[in-house]
């Protein structure tokens, strides 16, 4: 349906919307209009959804709404319910089922007397699916659609500042994850009103060039009057332009008010709602309700419906009468699948308030009562159930009970919402007393699941505080089990452990599997606040009361969180026995079976990453977050995602690692907790200190937003903060600074720095200290960090400590030697998977062999050096290599191509083929095929003969 109003001063907007319609698949792939209330934006989108089906572009369409916020994935619902399903099924795509079922229900409920719209089966369709697996089955979705619908997909989201938070998450996926298929995602929404993280990851997106955002602005007089009022007076006109202040809306209805006598262009006492509402004034009683029950539907505003709730005396026909006066005084309009919407969302919200509060009620109970008998889920029915209610009602609590449990995976806010409703109106008695406990530690559960942790928090201090003295139900242990991790999530350790111990001293004495509940968090929050040796004993205590209980995921719960405390301090020996027995443990149990504690995957991955056993720290990285992603909590996510990209980051996967890391902060950003915040911004940093070019100061900005966040706390996270605050100190250009932050993380004795860490953040002060003359301080440090080196037995530090070794030497002028320790300090690093170390250290090796005159040991390495790094998109690296040695080309073995060059150069470094295809991104039946005939040009018959043919050509 276009709108009737013609589209004023837009030409600008409309040339870059039309460069994004003749390309789409290609960035940006989102656009975000943005603008006040009236300004324009709804008919800018129907112009775009116009000339997106003139160029053979599918549409979909849908609209958020002011009074269903909580309906979960509704505007998506609403656009998908457009679709065929008989597409989708003959798609065949994952996904395809819950978007289906929202056209599917749509239908057959519209059929029915009692029809609920487009939106109603929204909900329903993912209930079974948790809501990432619904973000990447709807990217998948959109994906097959794009490559199946002519010339490509548009899906155009309006008044998105209103959309419910799985909807707003959904978005974020599709704007993190841009989809690689011509499709187009156009959103409208009042940038004041729109919920923080939602902006955030759009700026985010627009940062990256995935988002195209276009504000708009008040249009000029010339645009309203020639084109909106065309011969009206100019002294008229003037004073209608001041009063609307540009805004094309205002200005048709304070020209409307003009027009039914007003002598003014002001806005009445009552404002705008009150002019708007004079337009309902000719209306009779019957068409009134009609208006009312419309407003009050929304997008469930369909015929079968609209009876239900009006119930006009001479039945369809009276109400097909009422509906086209409506029409005609262009108060509501039709919109695909029968349903009828106001005008504008201004309009709605001023006769659904004006609407008297019983009338109200009574018309949200009809409509409850008409959907429950169409079918529909509780997820659809609760929003009126909500707004109709007036006290304590069971079985509308009953509704509102199921709906959250409906949505307890696919939707946590909405279901801590529900329960909300539940509790407000639930009577605070005695005989509710056990019930009201139970809901709110149900709702504080549903909270940290979406990422509320103060809220949960706070929620839960509630219930702990309420609990009598001698309860002895195990909902005191839950309660303080949950509210300690919140506050260690919080960063708020000492409150922690505080209240654990304080739960774990009481008498009578908790139940032993409330016991290891309790014993297991504290030894995940004590380490933050002290040494893990100080909580070593208690986490072996629960360790064994787990075993004699048979509880073996609680089991694998301590064995991860001691293998990460002895892998933090750095206790090498200890630390990879109950890393082989926590991965023992954990890999023994089903996803089942840690579906409630997956975090104990974050802390064996981050174990097996400080003992450099890089792929077991992505394999379990990646298993936690397949069951995370699946209803864990939200604040897991980064922990289990950082860890995946500084796998990467040090295998020199820059790329991936950067996607990894820019979704941890995404989810951090909208949790409110700065510790979190600061870790992973901390991680970004050293992401991209690696992934950007010299002299690229994003690495710098982050690490100072980590520093901002972290504030004056002192724990481990925070010391990192500060490590990584010296690394991007130091590549920025400031070794002062670098030595500062790296004191700051350590103390004056560096024992504040992580101890299996050490020698690699000592390279950054002995970096600082060579590079300002400090050759004593140097040569200190450089020792400390070979006596730490040696006690760890870990390849990454050996490789660190002869990296500052080396460091001493060439300040000292010995070219020669130092050369010598970088290149034993990239065979260390290569020895673990490291790659990016083993690439920063052939290249600066190469600079020092050059220097010490062997040209052609340096130029070996100087190649190797860079083809690392470029093949793992550090760009740190590859610039350093161009600033360092630039050697021209070498020359080729005669009548091979570049690419038949290229492998057997790798042939003669000694790769063998399933590496060589590994490196290239080529099967390796490709590279036998490229063998075959580099043997049959050059005559030789082995591997062997070629590596010496290519030796003699090489410099």
């Amino acid at each position: 349906m276009t709108d009737r109003t013609p589209l004023v001063g837009r030409e600008a907007e409309l040339d870059r919307l039309d460069a994004v319609l003749d390309g789409p698949g290609g960035p940006p792939g989102v656009v975000d209009l943005t603008g006040a209330a009236g300004i324009g934006k709804s008919r800018l989108l129907t112009e775009v959804c116009g000339r997106a089906e003139e160029r053979g572009l599918t549409v979909l369409r849908g609209r958020a709404t002011e009074y269903e916020r909580h309906i979960p994935f509704r505007v998506f619902g609403d656009a998908f319910a457009d679709l065929d399903p008989e597409l989708l099924r003959g798609l065949g795509a994952p996904g395809a089922t819950w978007a289906a079922s929202a056209g599917a229900a749509a239908d057959g409920i519209s059929a029915n007397p009692a029809g609920a719209g487009a939106g109603a089966g929204a909900g329903a369709g993912v209930s079974a699916v948790d809501r990432f697996a619904a973000h990447r089955a709807t990217a998948r979705l959109l994906t097959a659609l794009g490559g199946r619908t002519g010339a490509g997909l548009l899906i155009a989201l309006d008044d998105l500042h209103w959309a419910d938070p799985a909807s707003l998450e959904l978005l974020d996926h599709l704007v993190r994850h841009p989809l690689r298929a011509p499709v187009v995602i156009v959103v409208a929404r009042r940038d004041r009103q729109t919920a923080p993280s939602l902006a955030a990851a759009l700026t985010r997106g627009v940062d990256t060039g995935a988002v195209l955002r276009l504000d708009l602005g008040p249009l000029t007089e010339r645009a309203c009057v020639e084109q909106l009022a065309p011969g009206l007076p100019p002294g008229r006109a003037a004073r209608l332009y001041a009063a609307s202040e540009g805004n094309p809306l205002y200005f048709l209805t304070l020209l409307q008010g003009q027009g039914q006598g007003r002598s003014g262009p002001a806005l009445p006492p009552g404002g705008l709602g009150a002019l708007l509402l004079d337009e309902l004034t000719p209306l009779s009683a019957a068409q009134r309700r009609t208006a009312e029950a419309v407003a009050v539907l929304g997008d469930q505003a369909t015929p079968p419906l609209l009876l239900a709730l009006t119930e006009p005396a001479s039945g369809p026909e009276r109400l097909d009468a009422d509906l086209g006066v409506l029409a005609g005084r262009d108060l509501i309009r039709p919109r695909p699948g029968g349903v009828w919407s106001l005008r504008h969302p201004v309009l709605r919200a001023a006769v659904y308030e004006d609407t008297g509060p019983g009338r109200r009620a009574a018309l949200h109970r009809r409509a409850a009562a008409a959907l429950a008998a169409a079918g529909a889920p509780a997820t659809v029915r609760a929003h009126h159930v909500e707004r109709a209610l007036t006290g304590w009602e069971p079985e509308a609590a009953a509704v509102l009970l199921e709906a959250a449990e409906q949505s307890e995976t696919t939707a946590p806010a909405s279901c801590a919402h529900w329960l909300e409703v539940v509790l407000r109106v639930l009577p605070d008695t005695p005989g509710h007393a056990a019930r009201r406990r139970d809901l709110m530690l149900k709702r504080a559960r549903a909270l940290s699941v979406c990422g509320e942790l103060r809220a949960s928090r706070d929620l839960l201090h509630e219930v702990i505080a309420g609990l009598p003295a001698d309860d002895g139900s195990g909902v005191r242990a839950a309660a303080v089990t949950l509210c300690a991790s919140m506050e260690r999530h919080l960063g708020q350790y000492r409150a922690s452990v505080a209240l654990l111990r304080r739960a774990l001293s009481r008498r009578p004495a908790p139940a032993p599997a409330d016991a290891v509940a309790l014993g297991l968090e504290l030894g995940s929050s004590a380490p933050h606040a002290l040494p893990f040796p100080a909580v070593r004993a208690e986490v072996l205590r629960t360790l064994e009361l787990a075993r004699a209980l048979g509880n073996e995921p609680a089991a694998a719960g301590a064995l991860a969180v001691s293998a990460l405390g002895e892998a933090y301090e750095g206790n090498t020996a200890a630390a990879r026995e109950l890393t082989d027995r926590a991965a023992a443990c954990v890999d023994a149990l089903t996803d089942r079976d840690l579906a409630d504690q997956c975090e104990p995957l974050a802390r064996l991955g981050w174990a097996e990453f400080y003992l450099e056993r890089y792929e077991d720290a992505e394999r379990h990285a990646d298993r936690g977050l397949a069951i995370a992603r699946r209803g864990g909590p939200l604040h897991l996510l980064p922990h289990l995602l950082m860890c995946k990209a500084i796998v990467h980051t040090h295998a020199c996967r820059l790329p991936s690692a950067l996607d990894l890391i820019d979704e941890a902060e995404s989810i951090a950003r909208g949790i409110g907790s700065d510790e979190l915040l600061g870790l992973v911004l901390a991680n970004k940093a050293q992401v991209l200190i690696a992934a950007r070019p010299p002299g690229d100061v994003s690495a710098l900005a982050a690490a100072e937003e980590a520093v901002a966040a972290a504030g004056a706390r002192s724990s481990w996270w925070t010391s990192l903060v500060w490590c990584v605050m010296s690394y991007a100190a130091l590549h920025g250009g400031d070794p002062v600074r670098a030595r500062s932050a790296m004191l700051r993380a350590g103390g004056p004795d560096l024992a504040g720095l992580q101890p299996s860490m050490r020698p690699l953040f000592l390279e950054a002060l002995v970096t600082a200290a060579v590079t300002t003359g400090d050759l004593a301080g140097a040569q200190e440090w450089a020792a400390l960090a070979g006596r730490d080196a040696e006690r760890l037995g870990l390849p990454v530090q050996r490789a660190a400590a002869l990296r500052c070794a080396g460091q001493v030497l060439a300040g000292s002028g010995r070219p020669a030697a130092a050369a010598e320790r970088f290149a034993r300090a990239a065979e260390e690093a290569g020895r673990s998977g490291a790659v990016l170390w083993e690439a920063q250290s052939l290249l600066i090796g190469a600079s020092l062999t050059a220097e010490a005159g062997d040209p052609a040991t340096a130029s070996a390495m100087w190649r190797r050096g860079r083809r690392l790094a470029e093949s793992g998109g550090a760009l740190l690296l590859t610039g350093l290599a161009d600033l360092l040695l630039p050697p021209a080309p070498p020359p080729r073995v005669p009548g091979l191509t570049p690419r038949e060059h290229e492998i057997a150069t790798l042939v003669a470094e000694g790769l063998t083929t399933p590496a060589i295809a590994a490196r290239l991104y080529l099967s390796p039946r490709t590279v036998d095929t490229h063998l075959s005939h580099i043997f049959r040009k050059t005559g030789v018959t082995t591997r062997s003969a070629l590596a010496a043919l290519t030796a003699r050509h090489l410099p």
